[in-house]
């Protein structure tokens, strides 16, 4: 048995036929006027959570003239977008999502956010400009396909669940060609760009890539009164202070480290003024894991921590847990098989990383990987000269992108589909 959760079974069961990729890249820098007009208006016009009705508009217009199946989903502003080859075979789901942050922007740029609050801080605007680039790509290259492209614009990455809505609402129930086959999907990829990482290169690993996502709310509750006589009182304070430091001894004691959690406290809310001994004390944080048994152990310990502690004081501890994202896991032949393909289509001078670990971010492509064998990959955007280990990253206000990089990423969403599909 190994220490991580097990991917689903792969389909990729025998070595792809390597694309020409020198042709493919100029074929994907030949359109990148397009492209980066495109992600600047994006970039402009943030969206925030699954209705991004400005976003979708854009993307359909960007879509218009490519020949491809369109569906809207109704409970979200996802769309999914069919590509037909011209000969029979599965079906390849490419995904790019849309939303942004709520953010203030603090950068330069000529096309920064006009929308106050609101920025696209986690380069969504890039991926949906580079998935546009790849269905042009790709459409003008229909005679190579053997099988369909599904291109998944999914808004809602940003905790608000879009993937799993567009699962929900039938994205992966397509039905057959229009010559009557049947087109499985059978593989799903996935690129995101980040700025600690060198302009162009790939990152990605077989196995668990990015951590589940849980938030908790321990509300502690005693029996108020005057700060001058404690021993009349139930002080929540104190217990919700010993609850704190006993849920890290429990991450370093009950946690295997080869299959670790991460457990942050982020707020503790308690009282109203410096003379009362308030009724209740909160504790809100995070919990992150990158194996769905660690995952349901820990949720089990910090129950028993903070109930046990709160009860041994006389008080009572109510635990919420809210289930987030679960753990992104690459299949392990398929994930292989991208990190070959991105050998290939890497720009002269980029580089490939196979990385050691996971990341403790999430992401909730996780639920269409639950679903289909695929892969998570990371796509290098750190601006030129900067460090990449002191560049803004991801999530942050000063964040900002090369976008040279994404000629790189057009090439590589193509040539995934050219490769499963010839």
């Amino acid at each position: 048995m190994t220490r991580h959760q097990d991917s689903v079974t792969s389909t990729v069961t025998t070595p792809l036929e390597p694309v020409e990729t020198q042709g493919l890249r100029t074929h994907s820098r030949d359109m990148m006027d397009d492209v980066v007009a495109l992600r600047r208006r994006l970039h402009q016009w943030p969206e925030l959570g699954n209705d991004l009705p400005r976003t979708r508009d854009e993307v359909l217009a960007a879509l218009d003239g490519l020949g491809l199946a369109t569906t809207l989903h109704a409970t979200t502003s996802g769309i999914a977008a069919v590509l037909e080859g011209e000969k029979s075979g599965p079906t390849v789901l490419l995904r790019g999502d849309m939303d942004a942050l709520p953010l203030t922007e603090d950068t330069d740029l000529e096309f920064s956010s006009r929308e106050a609050g609101c920025m696209h801080a986690c380069g969504h605007d890039t991926h949906t400009a580079m998935l546009v680039g790849a269905a042009r790509v790709l459409s003008e290259r229909r005679s190579e396909l053997a099988g369909r492209v599904l291109f998944m614009f999914q808004p809602g990455e940003e905790g608000h669940h879009g993937a799993r809505y567009m699962l929900e609402e039938g994205l992966l129930d397509l039905g057959p060609t229009t010559s009557g086959d049947e087109s499985p999907v059978v593989s799903a990829f996935a690129l995101h760009i980040t700025s600690t990482l060198p302009s162009g290169w790939f990152g990605s690993r077989p196995g668990p890539v990015m951590a589940s996502a849980d938030s908790f709310v321990i509300t502690i509750t005693g029996a108020g009164g005057h700060a001058s006589e404690p021993h009349r009182t139930l002080d929540p304070v104190p217990v919700a202070c010993e609850i704190v430091g006993a849920l890290q001894t429990m991450v370093t004691r009950r946690v295997d480290v080869f299959d670790p959690a991460v457990l942050t406290v982020a707020r503790i809310a308690a009282g109203t003024t410096h003379n009362i001994i308030p009724e209740t004390a909160i504790i809100e944080g995070t919990l992150r894991t990158v194996g769905e048994k660690t995952r349901s152990r820990v949720h089990g310990h910090l129950r028993q921590v903070a109930e046990g502690i709160a009860a041994a004081h006389g008080l009572g501890a109510e635990v919420h847990l809210e289930t987030g994202y679960p753990v992104t896991v690459n299949d392990r032949m398929h994930a292989e098989a991208m990190l070959a393909t991105a050998r290939r289509v890497v720009e002269p001078g980029g580089r490939i990383v196979e990385m050691p670990h996971p990341i403790m971010g999430a992401e909730d492509f996780s639920y269409v990987l639950q679903r289909v064998p695929g892969t998570m990959m990371f796509l290098g955007g750190t601006p030129r000269g900067q460090d990449p280990a002191r560049a803004a990253p991801n999530h942050s206000n000063r964040v900002t992108f090369d976008e040279d990089a994404m000629a790189a990423g057009i090439a590589m969403y193509a040539a995934v589909a050219l490769e499963r599909l010839r």
